[in-house]
């Protein structure tokens, strides 16, 4: 039987449309570890289709035209050390929204801003 989907992809992805979808790539790499699947271009050299693997899943990225505009979304992420993923969010460019700390919810949360304007929160279980 034919595979309905990509090997390691799951059945649901996230689709950012990124005014600066490069360095949005650019910026999971660094911080997350992310790697590029995929990566198809316009003829204008821009970015129409990227694919980004983090962990077990897959984002999905194109950079925003007149056509699809940009849209900043918040992304949410499990990670095995929130603080360091943080320190190297930092490191990667990212500006702060809130520091690594208990949510209540059993949760230790970071959030972040990447130069397209999404908000990474990234969390390690503390139960």
């Amino acid at each position: 039987m034919k595979n309905y989907k990509p090997k390691g992809h799951p059945d649901v992805s996230v689709y950012l449309m990124a005014n600066e979808a490069e360095a949005v790539i650019d910026f999971a790499k660094r911080f997350l570890g992310g790697q590029v699947l995929r990566a198809e271009e316009r003829a204008d050299g821009t970015l129409s289709h990227g694919e980004i693997q983090i962990g077990d899943s897959v984002v999905m990225i194109s950079q925003a035209n007149e056509q699809y505009p940009g849209f900043p979304v918040w992304l949410h992420v499990y990670v095995k050390d929130v603080d360091a993923t943080f320190e190297q969010a930092k490191a990667a460019g990212a500006a702060v929204i809130q520091a690594p700390s208990s949510s209540g919810d059993g949760d230790r949360r970071a959030g972040l801003q990447d130069s397209s304007g999404n908000i990474w929160w990234v969390s390690t279980t503390e139960t």
